[in-house]
């Protein structure tokens, strides 16, 4: 099943990783003889840094590794981003790849947590081994979960096996196998790992418990709408629940919020969303000198540090008008008064530049850039204090380009080099797993009470918008709202552009529905840019709206990637997706 050439006995190789940085001391040695490597606790330890390596980042290049930029997570394959060039996956017309290094590097590094585990079973003292241990089991389980999201049925492998076992080459074993094993691996993890991890950007019980309920969720969700296995689909999403209220019952994490970060903006709201995501070691990074350590959402996050290099320039590549955010995620974010652009009487309308960004949910103001809004980038236009005065060294946004809506979600301010942006990326943070608690809880017998809404989901909403009617059941029928797109627009508006919504589209089973649909910008007909941006080339739909992507479309076989030729070559008992033959 794997490349002979490139996966299997690297016994003694440790370092699979070139240039790998993080503030954690990862720096293996390039070879260890099995005599130097499995003979001490510290060892077990140091074999296992390089499994951090492995997660989401900003910018990777390992296709599934990237967060933000163009990857088979990234919201670029999604219905709600978009760029200059046609993205073939979003577009939904990508084809059979030669070679595809999702599949290689999973499996090469699946060998890797096997490895470690296998020399675990002799070694005499278990007890001073029990973390890194219970990190080779947490990611063992975090990289099929990778193999099933993008593939479906993978093969599982316990074992740090020969190039020349025969089990290399048989079929793949049924994705709900491979989720079993996924579950089973993470359950032992947390009985591995420490209550709280000794060092920022470890593994500790709660992120086992939090992936947990990640990978319950998917698959829970996956089928119950692709399967129609109801009794299944249970089992699942209790599992998810359940792992989920342990991470809230334990308290060792909660929302990002400081009451001294607010920003004129609009509406005068509330900047602990979008400073979040660009917090620093340094403090000058924000208004009230805020640092890492004062965040305390991220379960597991990629750490960087002011000396690390990053594959992307983060402020080039998401700032301003080089991220196209579509009409589609606009409209999504709420009215203040917890009702959607078509049924509040808040809403202002499309005919002035800025007017649909007024009462609206703060995280739209938090993650877009509305025309005429003054911000910093790294174009020798940076904040040097944080005053007014500092205002006259700063750019001014101007919507009239692309899609017309642009995005300041990752933007740093303060002065740093191409590259050197030293915010950690959030592999998993608490949000999300408020935001799966809710959802399984509700998709277990489609309903949820007011106390589990408010325990979960609510905390997420009024974070930045502490006068929003909170979502309750009364709420939602009084003003014919359904419970479950409310509880998806949620998860949609929070975890925006960080790699989770093609995957939400495809478990939910509603990509068929939403994918096709044509990928548009702000109004223009009848509106303030009818006349203000004459540059504007890009047709127009019939509602007047710019047209950025269309012809787009979906079949059922895109809801899995297909498998490389050059693997079905090597085993020809891999059987392709269904669709892709």
């Amino acid at each position: 099943m794997i490349m002979k050439t490139n996966i299997l006995k690297y016994i003694c190789v440790i370092c699979v990783l070139c240039g790998y940085t993080s503030c954690l001391n990862l720096d293996p040695k390039d070879s260890l003889g099995d005599n130097l490597v499995w003979n001490k606790a510290d060892n077990f330890e140091l074999f296992a840094n390089q499994f951090y390596g492995w997660t989401r980042d900003l910018g990777s290049a390992t296709d599934y590794q990237n967060g933000i930029s163009d990857g088979v997570h990234s919201d670029y394959r999604s219905d709600l981003l978009c760029t200059s060039s046609v993205n073939t996956y979003s577009q939904g017309t990508n084809a059979i790849p030669e070679k595809d290094g999702n599949f290689t590097s999973l499996y090469k590094r699946i060998y890797y947590t096997n490895l470690l585990l296998k020399n675990a079973e002799e070694f005499s003292n278990q007890a001073s081994i029990a973390t890194p241990m219970g990190e080779a089991y947490w990611f063992r389980a975090y990289l099929h979960f990778e193999l099933v999201q993008i593939y479906g049925d993978a093969q599982i492998l316990t074992e740090p096996l020969d190039i020349d076992n025969e089990q290399l080459y048989g079929e793949r074993d049924p994705r709900g196998d491979v989720i079993d094993q996924c579950v089973e691996d993470l359950q032992m993890a947390a009985e591995l790992l420490p209550e709280t991890a000794a060092e920022e950007g470890r593994l500790c019980k709660d992120a086992a418990y939090a992936m947990l309920s990640r990978v319950a969720l998917y698959e829970g969700t996956w089928q119950k709408f692709h399967g129609n296995n109801t009794a299944r689909a249970n089992e699942l999403l209790a599992i998810a629940q359940s792992a989920a209220k342990t991470v809230m019952d334990n308290k060792h994490y909660s929302l990002f919020y400081n009451s001294g970060l607010v920003n004129t903006g609009i509406n005068n709201i509330n900047q602990s969303y979008r400073y979040m995501f660009i917090l620093e070691d340094a403090a000058q990074c924000n208004p009230v000198g805020l640092q890492k350590k004062d965040n305390k959402e991220y379960i597991l996050a990629k750490r960087h540090r002011d000396t690390d290099k990053m594959t992307l320039n983060v402020t080039h590549a998401m700032l301003a008008n080089v991220a196209y955010i579509t009409r589609k995620m606009a409209n999504m974010y709420l009215c203040s008064d917890g009702l959607p652009v078509e049924k509040s009487p808040l809403f202002q309308g499309y005919t002035q530049a800025t007017s649909e960004f007024q009462n609206r949910d703060a995280r739209m103001d938090n993650t877009m850039l509305w025309h005429g809004e003054q911000y910093w980038n790294n174009d020798s236009k940076w904040r040097t204090a944080w005053t007014d005065d500092d205002l006259t060294s700063c750019l001014t946004a101007n919507a009239r380009s692309n899609s017309g809506y642009q995005s300041q979600k990752w933007g740093v301010e303060r002065e740093v080099a191409d590259n050197y942006e030293s915010m950690d990326y959030p592999v998993i943070r608490y949000a999300e797993v408020l935001l799966n608690y809710a959802e399984a809880t509700y998709e277990m017998g489609e309903s949820i009470s007011d106390n589990d809404l408010n325990i979960s989901l609510n905390l997420v909403r009024n974070r930045v918008n502490p006068n929003m009617p909170k979502l309750t059941n009364a709420f939602a029928t009084a003003n014919g709202l359904n419970m479950r797109e409310e509880i998806r627009r949620e998860r949609t508006v929070e975890l925006f552009l960080e790699g989770f919504r093609i995957d939400d589209l495809k478990r939910w089973k509603t990509a068929e529905n939403e994918m096709p649909q044509d990928l548009l910008g702000v109004k223009v007909t009848g509106t303030w840019f009818e006349s203000n941006w004459s540059a504007q080339a890009r047709d127009l739909n019939s509602d007047g709206c710019v047209l950025m992507y269309s012809g787009r479309t979906w079949a059922q076989k895109n809801y899995l990637y297909p498998l490389p030729q050059d693997q079905r070559q090597l085993n020809p008992q891999l059987s392709q997706n269904p669709g892709w033959e």
